[in-house]
């Protein structure tokens, strides 16, 4: 007997449109973001990014030429090779993405802001990580060293993509520390962490959950407690004691951290020897989850 396949949502024309508009609005604000970065932080003070948009800098500084054209030149066959292996739709996004950069960075041309190593550096990777990660997360990219090394990845299958791309980023700044002196490639380093810092807070979002255990003998009256007082769903688990052997109660839940001392409090107003562990939650699906403010 055959299992029939669950039905595919099918969108309306209206819904296909409205989300190409949303993608590209998204796309084309990120990718002018990162030219803010680049242009007016970054570059004048002769501090980089890592893959293909910290070659294509050193390059622009080595002939005087444009940097939109070689992110566009220099990112091309990486494109191409990525049509392959990560599928039209991402690969159409990322092209538009590196043409709207390409773009951008013309508009934006030594429009300088700071020439202080350390505001640039802060400030101009705060402004990047914003721009990259608004674009990776409409599901794009910006750099080729990143596609190349998911091809990679999946071939040689010993290495990561962290890995391969760490590899590649040292090679880079190495070249930045010969071209521009080695304070400017550890300027570049600091850049990278802070950008990556602000990506990851992008993607992952300002109001991170946490999940919380809690083993408690009055675990029903504190789960009560829960849904009424902060209005979010728990889930309660059958657990063994390590130590007394008995079968205890263990209730779940996934709380907004604003809510933390909230839950805490209340956990202790009911049971003050409860057990709880909490641990911090990136994304949350498929539950009833208050959000801040809601």
């Amino acid at each position: 007997m055959h299992k029939k396949k669950p039905a595919k949502i099918v969108k309306t024309k209206g819904q296909i449109i409205k989300e190409i508009i949303s993608k590209a609005f998204f796309l084309t604000l990120g990718a002018f973001i990162v030219a803010v970065a680049l242009e007016m932080f970054l570059l004048p003070n002769k501090i980089i990014d890592g893959g293909v948009i910290g070659i294509s800098m050193m390059a622009t500084y080595i002939t005087n030429g444009n940097l939109g054209l070689f992110i566009l030149a220099i990112n091309f066959p990486f494109i191409l090779l990525a049509l392959r292996t990560l599928g039209k739709t991402f690969v159409i996004q990322t092209f538009f993405a590196i043409l709207m950069l390409s773009v951008a960075t013309n508009l934006v041309h030594w429009r300088i802001v700071t020439q202080d190593l350390l505001l640039a550096t802060v400030f101009g990777g705060i402004v990047l990580g914003l721009g990259v990660g608004l674009i990776l997360r409409n599901n794009a990219s910006l750099d080729g060293t990143e596609m190349v090394s998911i091809d990679l990845s999946k071939k040689l299958k010993i290495i990561s993509v962290g890995e391969l791309l760490m590899g590649i980023n040292f090679f880079i700044y190495m070249g930045a520390g010969f071209l521009f002196g080695w304070d400017r490639a550890l300027y570049s380093v600091l850049t990278y962490y802070v950008a990556s810092k602000v990506i990851d807070t992008v993607l992952e979002g300002l109001d991170k959950a946490k999940s919380v255990r809690i083993v408690s003998e009055k675990a029903r009256e504190i789960g009560d407690s829960i849904i009424q007082e902060l209005d979010i769903s728990v889930t309660y688990m059958k657990t063994l004691g390590g130590y007394s052997r008995q079968e205890k109660i263990l209730t779940y839940c996934v709380v907004n951290k604003f809510d933390m001392p909230k839950l805490k409090e209340l956990i202790h107003s009911i049971d003050p020897k409860a057990f709880i562990v909490t641990e911090d939650v990136h994304e949350v699906e498929g539950v009833r989850f208050k959000k801040k403010g809601h």
